[in-house]
Formats: C-alpha cells, structure tokens, sequence
C-alpha cells in the first residue's frame, strides 16, 4: 500500500509525462506536415517513416519526462530551493542540456533502421553532425527548452499554490461552491513576538522559513493539506476521512512535535532557541470554492473555521499544547499511543452555547 508521501510524489511527477508526451504528438505531426511526402531528413540523410515516429518519438518522450520529473520532483527541486527562480533556471537548463541531447542521440539511433550499423559508421555521425550545426537542430531544441520552461514553471506553480489546489483549479472542481465536511487544525509559534524581538525580523524571518519546511514532512506523511501560512501561523485542513482515517490529525500533530525535538539541538546551536507549538482542533461543516478576480484562490468559509482559531486561543489559559472540540474528539478512533483528558465545558469568544474541550496526553511507552 501506497505511503501518502509516494502518492504525492507520483501526483507531481506524472504532469511533467503528460506534458512531455503531448508536445511529443505536436511536435511530430507538426515535422510531418513540414517534410510532407519525404521519405528522409533533409538535413542528415537519415530515414524518415512517420508511422514509425508517430509510436517511437511519443514514447521515448513520455520515458524521458518521467525521467525528468523524477529527478525534477526528488533531486533537482530540492538542491535549488534555497535558490532564486532565475538562479534555479540558469543551473537546471545546464543539467537538462545533457538530458537533451541524450534525448537527440536516442531518437537519431531508433529512427535508423541499421542502428547497431549505424553507431560505427562514420556517415552516420557526419549525418548527425551537419544535423546538429543545422538550423533545424535549433529548431528543436528550441521546442523542447519550451517544454522545459513549461515543466519548471509547472513545479514553481505547484510547489507555490501546493499540488492539490492546483489541480483543483484545473480540473474546476471548486468553480461552484461545494459543501464539505473538513477538519482543521491552527497551529501557532509560541511566545513569537518575544522571538522575533530577541533574533531581529531578518533572523527570525529565516527560522520562520526554516521552521515551516520542517513541519512539512508529517502534514504530507498524515494525508493533511497546508491551507494558509498567516505570520506564524499554520492552517491545515483535511477532508473528514481521511483526517479521521488512523486519526491522521492527531498523528500529525505529534510528528510535527517529534521533528522540532529531533531538531532542536540544531535550531539552538544557530538561533540559540528551539521554537514551539501549540494548536487547536476542530471539524464541522465548510463552504469550498474559487474567489477573486485580480487574485484566485480556493477558500473555506463557515463557523469551523473560527471556532478553531478560538480554541487554540485558549491553549495558554490551560498551559497544554493541545486542545480539540468533544466534536472532534467523540469521532476519533481509540489509540494506545495519547489519551483524552476533558478541560472542562467552555464558551467560545463570540460563540453562543459551550464546547467540552479536551487536551491529549502521548503515551510515552508506545
């Protein structure tokens, strides 16, 4: 069974195939309409069957975008990250060229009918040299530097909106509001105004980014999607089952508080602090759907939203980490790992009516 990690990761590498193997269609019935009833490239001598293209080039494209994804999405992406986007283009076009022309050199081999013969004779690599100082080799590499421009900026898009709004919008799906049953999570830095005043805007800014990214891993690990960044704030939402589902919001919770712990001897030798959090959970009923005209964004409206924010706010009157709504709670399946403990009835700021509110206590002996 799939982790929900590899989905994702097969989620975002699958479109740089799709991509691929569309401009691989275009491009070869574009090169039929141009060499029309030829039989041969003009430019090398080589053999030209469109039949044979029309299945070879696609699949070798949609092989090679794979490739790439996979190293765009697991390798390439992640050493740039700390990189500018103009940086980030200037260093991938350099490690892509290599893919290109290897990518050159496979189709000139498979298009050849005698490519064993072919890779010996000395016809053969004048042919691809003429083709390669030709303006038609130009010409294609300038057609497939668009489809790279096309995947990178695909993954900046992806990586800046997150994978599933994305595909969200292309696929339309909250172009009308639709109504949904959804857990969220607000998740606050402790005592970040005493932080940010110690380590300066700059400094704390940097942690910030820094704090966020590790994060990150347990929200894709637990099925969960980041709805918003507010200051020093994180919003995560999941759809009711699969929040539900192995209680993924709670599990979430304490592996984001096991990856600070993890790292907190590195966050105190580079900021002389380990930062801290503490968050509120709810679930209840939304309204999803695009607003914006100058703007888009896919957005959650309805009371849950603001129920939650006010029961994380009232983490520090308990001293606790933690707190979730008896809504949240009485659905959550039992675990050998953290035990509910009631705070008590509560009234919410602005709410009619109270909320049993319950902390979790992690079962250390796991």
């Amino acid at each position: 069974m799939m982790t929900p990690t590899t989905k994702r990761n097969i989620t975002r590498i699958l479109p740089f195939a799709i991509i691929w193997f569309v401009f691989s269609v275009i491009y070869t019935i574009l090169e039929r309409g141009l060499l029309g009833n030829l039989n041969f490239y003009p430019s090398s001598k080589n053999p030209y069957i469109f039949g044979r293209n029309i299945i070879v080039i696609p699949m070798l494209a949609t092989t090679f975008g794979t490739i790439i994804g996979i190293v765009e999405i697991l390798y390439i992406n992640k050493w740039f990250s700390q990189k500018c986007f103009s940086k980030k283009i200037l260093y991938k076009s350099a490690i892509y060229l290599v893919i290109i022309l290897f990518l050159l050199l496979i189709i000139f081999l498979t298009t050849n009918n005698e490519m064993l013969t072919a890779i010996s004779n000395k016809l053969f690599w004048q042919g691809m040299w003429s083709f390669f100082m030709d303006y038609s080799f130009l010409g294609i590499l300038t057609y497939l530097t668009s489809i790279i421009v096309i995947t990178q900026f695909y993954t900046e898009v992806s990586e800046s909106m997150g994978t599933s709004m994305l595909s969200n919008f292309f696929l339309g799906k909250y172009y009308k509001p639709v109504e949904e049953e959804r857990i969220f999570m607000f998740l606050d830095m402790k005592s970040s105004t005493e932080i940010a005043e110690k380590l300066g805007h700059v400094i704390y800014f940097q942690m910030l980014q820094e704090y966020f990214s590790d994060l990150s891993d347990p929200v894709i690990e637990y099925s969960g999607e980041i709805y918003q960044y507010a200051g020093d704030e994180m919003i995560i939402s999941w759809r009711l089952e699969k929040g539900l589902k192995n209680n993924n919001c709670i599990r979430c919770f304490f592996a984001m508080k096991d990856s600070l712990i993890h790292k907190s001897i590195a966050y105190k030798e580079k900021y002389g602090l380990a930062p801290q959090f503490k968050a509120g959970l709810h679930c209840g009923k939304v309204t999803t759907g695009e607003i914006g005209i100058l703007k888009k964004e896919i957005i959650f409206t309805g009371d849950v939203l603001n129920a939650t924010a006010r029961i994380e706010g009232l983490c520090n009157q308990f001293t606790v980490d933690i707190l979730i709504s008896d809504t949240l709670a009485h659905q959550l399946e039992p675990s050998p790992y953290y035990k509910a403990k009631s705070v008590g009835q509560n009234t919410l700021r602005g709410k009619d009516g109270q909320f049993e509110l319950f902390t979790l206590l992690q079962n250390l002996k796991k």
